[in-house]
This record gives C-alpha cells, structure tokens and sequence, in this order.
C-alpha cells in the first residue's frame, strides 16, 4: 500500500522530453511516455528479427540459436539479411531499446523532481554494450570483430577474444575492473550486513541507529562514510568497474594486438633491475 500511496506525488504531469502532453500517460502503474513506446518498438522489433534469424536456420535449439555479425571481410559495410545484416539490424534495435530505456528514467527522474544518478549509472552499462558491439569494431576496422547473439557462440566469442591475446587476465585493465567488481561486492555486503544488524537486534532490544552504525565502522577500520556516503561509494566503484571492463576490451586490439603477458616486459626490463 505504500507504493500506491507514493503514486500519487508521482502521476503528475509534466517532466517529458518530447510530445507533451501527448505521451504523458500510464498503463496501470507504470509510467510510458514517449520513450516508453520507443522502447517497446524496438524491444518487440529486436526479439522479432532474432526469431527470424532462428526461423531462418539452422537450429531450435535455444542453446545454439546465434545471430552473427558480418564476416570480418566485409569490413563496416552494410552485409546482406543472411550474411551479417540481419545481427546489424539487431544491434540497432538494442541501442535504441536501451537509449530509450534511459531517457524514459530521465522523464520519471524529472517527474519526482529527483537527481539523474539512476540514467547516468545505466548508461555506463549502454557504453559497455556499444563498446563492444560498435566502438571496438570500428575501431578493428569490421563488424566481424563484434560478438554474436546467442548463447552458446556468446561464451565461445568471450573465450576465443581472450585466449588470442594468450591471456587476458594480464591485461591491467581488466586486472583494475575485476578488483572494481569484487571491491564492489565487499563494499555492499559490509552495508548490507551491517543494516540488517542494526535492524534486528536481540529480543527485547531497541533498534539500532545509524549512530551505532557508524560508531561499528569507526571502531572495526577507524572510519564510516556514513549512511549517504556508502551508497555514493557503492554508486562509485560499479560505475567504474564497467569503465575499466569498457576499456579493457576496447584496448585488445585497436591498441595492443600481441599477447597481454608481454605487455609486462616493460616492468622486467626497467634499468633497476641491472
């Protein structure tokens, strides 16, 4: 009932980037407008073309359904239905599906009159995805070098992408995401755990303040961010997990093309060594 009640500072009028009035409108409690139809466009359009691209062949099997991008001899040019396109046309259809997706946050953002932190965080998840599916490849000089839909030949891309540069666990930005990620992880789970602590105390007990949380957090590592400062910490580290993973990728290849383990001479061969 709490969310009902909340509904009513949210049904307001107002706060839409285009059409006005004419797109400012609900089904049932969730908010559309006109990015809400854009997405639903190319959502439905996208999901589509990928059941053609399995009617077309050669398998049912969801498993091993794959929509593949152009063969790199192609380059960037625009590839037959059959022969790349049909992956091209799908990569358009997600890119405006999630740019959508993000100006309608925007649109919801500006009815409650709140900060634009929830479309800035998710399109950090847009770049990872245009990164890889456009930015790399261009910058690989084909369409070919992006990954396909599908599942199976989704993991067979990210394994075969990682072993041609003999392996990538020596690429330092993916070294620097994957400490991100996992500082991530810590971070929210000490937040978590801790709320939850203060939220269930022993029978017979008082809830705990943020008080005494910040007071567990200054006795345990000698400092607390506080109850804001968490969530901007928290906010801070995915965000720049997903950079450093955007720029792992986007450096294999258009930028260093050998193996990520002889990145590292430079280190053996400093002057310091003798």
């Amino acid at each position: 009932m709490a969310l009902l009640s909340y509904e009513r500072k949210y049904r307001v009028r107002g706060g839409t980037l285009i059409g006005g009035d004419l797109f400012d409108f609900w089904v049932g409690p969730f908010y559309v407008g006109f990015f809400g139809v854009t997405t639903a466009f190319f959502a439905l359009l996208g999901v589509a073309l990928i059941l053609y691209g399995a009617a077309i062949g050669p398998t049912w099997d969801i498993w091993r359904i794959s929509i593949n991008p152009p063969d790199p001899s192609r380059g960037l040019a625009i590839a037959p239905i059959r022969e790349g396109g049909l992956w091209q046309a799908v990569t358009l259809c997600a890119i405006g599906a999630f740019g959508s997706w993000a100006l309608r946050e925007v649109e919801i953002a500006r009815k409650l009159g709140i900060g634009l932190h929830v479309p800035f965080a998710f399109s950090f998840a847009i770049l990872a995805y245009v990164t890889l599916e456009v930015i790399r490849p261009v910058l690989m000089g084909a369409w070919g070098y992006a990954f396909p839909y599908g599942i199976f030949s989704h993991l067979e891309w990210v394994s075969n992408t990682g072993y041609s540069y003999v392996n990538f666990h020596y690429n330092p930005f993916h070294m620097i995401g994957v400490s991100l990620f996992f500082t991530t992880t810590l971070a929210l789970a000490l937040h978590g755990s801790l709320i939850l602590s203060a939220a269930n105390p022993a029978k017979g007990e008082a809830m705990k303040t943020p008080e005494h949380e910040d007071t567990f957090f200054r006795d345990i590592i000698g400092y607390s961010v506080g109850t804001l400062g968490i969530h901007r910490l928290g906010l801070f580290l995915a965000l720049a997990a997903v950079f450093f993973s955007a720029i792992c990728i986007v450096v294999s290849g258009p930028v260093w093309s050998q193996g990520w383990p002889e990145w590292w001479n430079w280190w053996r061969n400093l002057p310091i060594w003798g």
